[in-house]
């Protein structure tokens, strides 16, 4: 199987695969390297890392579609990749899939906020009309050149207009052509426990540290019928409290020695850059 059939089995399969979010192509190796499943390419997690800015819809198209290719280039797990809005109305969604799936997505999520959209575990959020979504769906189906890109849908009503305006939304937006839906934002459990009830679609639900909707295990998510349990950006807080860590003792001491407790060692962050293959490649092709 390609990536992307990968992916659609993942999420058929609903054992609630974990997936992990990525911010650059070294975030991405780690991912790997750890033996997850599939990664998710996430919008707000390049907007933090590269930006310093809040998940508040200052990523473009471009700024995506340049991390997808940089991730595509350095793993060869399944890819879902962030398209936020779409970058604007159905034409520029039509354009969006497009320029990421030449980049590499194996699955582009959009999902149904009002422009300029903003993190889903945050206030002020509007929706636009269903309709509008549904005609951003469908041109990212006939945008799509390879029959096995998966598009996700997202909606996030359940904030705006309930729970229930959130399935329903959903369940119109499968209709449309989404091969796999998200609720964001669902903040009760006994909610989370009921979507996969209310769904028929492959769903993904999310997991955001310190956000609104409950912490769930992966395996109870999965025994409820959850295809794929996302984890946005888990690794870029991660990445941040080490930083922390690290340059507080660095402030604090004056100097910082190769502790694995704050440091990753010298000899592991080659590898996981492929020193190694360079150096073949070095000697192959220089004769050094």
């Amino acid at each position: 199987m390609n990536t992307k059939q990968q992916l659609k089995a993942l999420a058929h399969a609903r054992r609630g695969v974990i997936v992990p979010g990525a911010f650059n192509a070294l975030s991405a190796r780690v991912v790997a390297d750890l033996g997850f499943e599939a990664l998710y390419v996430t919008g707000a997690g390049v907007t933090n890392m590269w930006f310093g800015l809040p998940d508040q819809a200052f990523m473009g198209l471009t700024d995506i579609a340049d991390h997808t290719a940089r991730i595509r280039d350095a793993v060869d797990l399944p890819l879902i990749v962030d398209a936020d809005t779409g970058f604007g109305n159905a034409l520029n969604t039509y354009h969006a899939v497009r320029t990421l799936e030449r980049a590499g997505a194996d699955c582009i999520q959009l999902e149904d906020q009002v422009s300029p959209k903003r993190c889903g575990h945050f206030a002020g959020k509007d929706v636009v009309e269903a309709s509008e979504m549904i005609g951003k769906i469908k041109a990212a189906c006939d945008a799509r050149r390879d029959k096995d890109l998966l598009i996700m849908a997202r909606t996030d009503a359940a904030t705006v207009h309930g729970f229930n305006a959130a399935v329903e939304r959903a369940q119109q937006y499968a209709e449309a052509g989404a091969d796999l839906l998200f609720v964001e934002a669902v903040t009760e459990l006994e909610h989370v426990r009921a979507l996969p009830q209310r769904l028929s679609t492959p769903q993904l639900m999310n997991m955001v540290i310190g956000g609104k909707t409950p912490i769930t295990s992966a395996q109870e998510l999965g025994q409820l019928g959850y295809g794929l349990v996302l984890y946005a950006n888990a690794a870029l807080q991660g990445a941040l409290a080490g930083m922390q860590r690290t340059l507080t003792q660095l402030r604090e001491t004056q100097r910082i020695d190769e502790d694995p407790a704050l440091v990753t060692p010298f000899a592991e962050r080659q590898r996981l850059v492929g020193k190694e293959v360079w150096d073949g490649l070095e000697k192959k092709y220089l004769g050094w």
